[in-house]
C-alpha cells in the first residue's frame, strides 16, 4: 500500500447510517469506563517513582475549574462566579499538589508540553496567572526557547487588551479561543454572544505577539442551527483563517448537565440536519485546504499537527490529538486525567473534595488504572489507526514481539464486514481506513477494544458521529 493522501475523503451516507453506532472517542484505551475505586494514590505515586527511569519529557495539564458566565450546552466540570477571589484557595491547592508530584517525580525531565484548561483559564487574573506559571517554572524544567507546545484554551469575551501580550510574556505559544457559532440567534440561545470582530481582533493580535497554531473550536448540533447557517459561519470562519478547528457535535444530555436544561429541545436540529452539517463542514473544509486530521479536528497541511500526522508522529490522549507522545502527561486540579507509564488517574470531581485531600498532603485521585500487556498492545494498534488510518501489522509485530495475524485473529475476522463495506482495506498484515471509512474510524478501533459491552454502549458514550 503506498503514502495515505490525508486530503482524501469521502462520504458514504448509506455506510453512515449502517455504523453510526455509539462508541468510545479513544482519548484514552482503556476508556474512562473501565477506571476503578481500587486504584488509588499509592500506586499513582508509584507510577510517578517508576516513570523516571525512563527519563521522558513531561506534559503538565492544569485544569481551572472557573468560569464568569454558563454557555448553556456547556459539559464541562466547572464554576460560575465573577469574583476572581474564589480562585484563591484552588490555586494554593494546585500549588500544594505540584509540590506533591515533585516529590516522587525527577523534576529535572523537561516540560515539552503544558496545557492550561477549564473552564475558562483566562478567568485568572493577571496576577494569578503569572503566580500559577512562576510557581510551576520553580518545581518544574520548564523550556525557555519557545520550542515546548505550551497552550492555554481562551474565551475572547473574557481577555482584557493586554491580556494575551502577558500569556506570551509567560511563555505561552498556543492559544485555542472557543466560538462556537456566529449566528446571533444561536449564540442568544445558548448564552454565549461574541460577535466575529472580537474573535477576529484576538487572532489577529495573537499572530501579531508570534503565538502560533491558532486553534478555533466550533460546536454543531446547537439551537436553531440549520445547513444553511452554519455554512453561513462556515464562511466565516474560512476569512479568520485560523491554523486548526475543532469542530465537535452537541450532545444533549440535560439530566447529566443542569446548564443544558436552558436549552430547548425543540429548537435543536434534527439528526439529519446535524449529518448534513457535518457532512458539509468537512466537505467545505478539506476544499479550503484544511487537512481533516481526523474525529473533529482540522489543519493546514503545514501546521505541526498535519505534519505530525504524515510523518507518523500522531498521538491521541485526554486533550485530543497532540505531536507528544513520548510525554508521560501529569495533570492537577480537579477531575483532570493523568496518563503516566502503564497507568491512567483521575482526581476528584469536586472542588472540595479535591481541596480537602490535597490539604492533607494526599493525591485527590480517585480512580485509574494500571494497563495489562494486552491493553498497552491495544491501546497502541488504536492509537495507530486514529492517528494514521493504517496499522502495518508486520511493524506493529517487531514492536510489540507479537504475531500480528494470530494475536489479532478474531479482530480481523470482524473486520471483513468493515473490508466488504469499503472502510478498510486488508492486505496481508496492511491494514489501511479508506476515505469513506475515515469519518467512521471509531467504528474501526472499536473491533480491537476488548472491553466493549455491546449492552451499555449506548449508555456510557454518544453516537460515532
Amino acid at each position: 500500500m503506498g503514502e495515505i493522501n490525508y486530503k482524501a475523503f469521502e462520504w458514504n451516507p448509506k455506510l453512515v447510517d449502517r455504523y453510526n453506532l455509539a462508541g468510545p472517542r479513544y482519548t484514552s484505551y482503556p476508556t474512562a469506563p473501565q477506571f476503578h475505586t481500587g486504584f488509588q494514590s499509592n500506586e499513582f505515586t508509584q507510577a510517578l517513582i517508576n516513570s523516571n527511569a525512563s527519563s521522558a519529557p513531561l506534559s503538565l495539564y492544569f485544569h481551572i475549574p472557573f468560569c464568569a458566565k454558563i454557555c448553556f450546552y456547556c459539559g464541562c466540570n466547572k464554576i460560575a462566579t465573577r469574583d476572581t477571589g474564589r480562585c484563591e484557595p484552588y490555586l494554593e491547592h494546585l500549588f500544594k499538589e505540584m509540590d506533591l508530584v515533585a516529590k516522587h517525580l525527577d523534576t529535572s525531565r523537561p516540560v515539552n508540553q503544558l496545557h492550561w484548561g477549564g473552564g475558562t483559564p483566562t478567568f485568572l487574573s493577571h496576577e494569578q496567572m503569572r503566580e500559577l506559571m512562576s510557581e510551576t517554572r520553580k518545581r518544574f524544567n520548564l523550556r525557555d526557547d519557545d520550542l515546548g507546545d505550551y497552550s492555554i484554551e481562551i474565551d475572547p469575551r473574557e481577555i482584557q487588551e493586554d491580556t494575551l501580550a502577558m500569556l506570551r510574556e509567560l511563555g505561552f505559544n498556543r492559544v485555542s479561543f472557543g466560538l462556537q457559532d456566529l449566528n446571533p440567534k444561536v449564540q442568544e440561545a445558548v448564552n454565549r454572544v461574541q460577535p466575529r470582530e472580537m474573535t477576529e481582533a484576538a487572532i489577529v493580535q495573537a499572530r501579531q505577539l508570534g503565538f502560533r497554531s491558532l486553534n478555533l473550536d466550533l460546536i454543531y448540533g446547537l439551537p436553531h442551527q440549520t445547513p444553511e447557517t452554519f455554512a453561513a459561519t462556515l464562511e466565516e470562519v474560512i476569512e479568520i483563517n485560523p491554523d486548526r478547528l475543532s469542530v465537535f457535535n452537541y450532545a444533549h444530555l440535560p439530566e447529566r448537565f443542569k446548564p443544558q436544561r436552558r436549552i430547548n429541545a425543540e429548537d435543536l436540529p434534527s439528526p439529519d440536519d446535524k449529518l448534513k452539517i457535518l457532512e458539509q463542514t468537512i466537505t467545505r473544509l478539506v476544499d479550503a485546504g484544511y487537512v481533516y486530521i481526523g474525529m473533529d479536528h482540522f489543519a493546514k497541511p503545514e501546521d505541526s499537527l498535519a505534519i505530525a500526522q504524515r510523518e507518523g508522529r500522531l498521538h491521541r490522549n485526554f486533550q485530543g490529538y497532540t505531536t507528544h507522545s513520548e510525554c508521560d502527561l501529569v495533570a492537577m486540579g480537579t477531575s483532570s486525567i493523568s496518563q503516566v507509564g502503564p497507568t491512567y488517574a483521575q482526581n476528584d470531581y469536586t472542588t472540595e473534595s479535591y481541596e480537602e485531600k490535597i490539604g492533607q498532603g494526599n493525591f485527590s485521585t480517585i480512580k485509574g488504572m494500571t494497563l495489562s500487556q494486552d491493553d498497552i498492545i491495544r491501546r497502541a494498534a488504536i492509537n495507530q489507526l486514529i492517528c494514521h488510518f493504517k496499522l502495518n501489522g508486520d511493524l506493529f509485530s517487531e514492536q510489540h514481539k507479537i504475531n500480528f495475524a494470530d494475536y489479532f485473529a478474531k479482530e480481523l475476522n470482524l473486520l471483513k464486514q468493515h473490508q466488504a463495506d469499503g472502510l478498510v482495506k486488508i492486505e496481508g498484515n496492511q491494514l489501511e481506513v479508506t476515505p469513506a471509512g475515515r469519518l467512521l474510524v471509531r467504528s474501526i478501533c472499536m473491533v480491537f477494544d476488548a472491553y466493549l459491552d455491546k449492552n451499555t454502549l449506548g449508555k456510557a458514550f454518544s453516537r460515532i458521529i
